[in-house]
């Protein structure tokens, strides 16, 4: 698959590794429609919070909350479409928009990628009702809420 057709996603949530939907990720990598790209952040603070059922949301409000840490990979048109799929993007739960990103550690280089923020009909008022108050990582505790 040519480079030019594949979409850098950055995962923040049950998408990760070790987390409940990371099979899907496993299974686009078997099957040469993902690759792991590593550990990123956000270049920019973003609010991160957990939504009803443990849900992790982030929130498109630049500025606000903290840097997110997730991963990035690469994924095929294929790929980008099964993942769209189960983030319920074409129904509201979630939006792909454009992210920078950076590698851990290396901050002077940005990447630009594609993120799941929480939909706009509702994710600001998920911050408003949380208080403000975010994650800089969705872990193993949240994971398992």
């Amino acid at each position: 698959m040519a480079e030019a057709s594949r979409t850098l996603l950055f995962s923040y949530g049950t998408l990760k590794q070790g987390h409940q939907n990371h099979f899907l990720m496993q299974d686009l990598i078997r099957k040469k429609d993902a690759n792991f790209l590593g550990p990123y952040v956000t270049h920019q603070c973003h609010p991160l919070v957990i939504g009803p059922h443990g849900i992790p949301y982030l929130i498109n409000l630049l500025g606000c909350g903290h840097r997110v840490k997730g991963e990035l990979y690469s994924v095929s048109a294929q790929g980008r479409a099964r993942v769209d799929e189960l983030e319920s993007s074409s129904i509201g739960h979630y939006e792909r928009l454009p992210i920078q990103v950076c590698e851990e550690g290396k901050d002077s280089v940005l990447v630009e990628a594609q993120g799941y923020f929480a939909h706009r009909s509702f994710g600001e008022k998920l911050w408003e009702r949380k208080g403000k108050v975010g994650l800089a990582e969705f872990g193993d505790k949240e994971g398992k809420e």
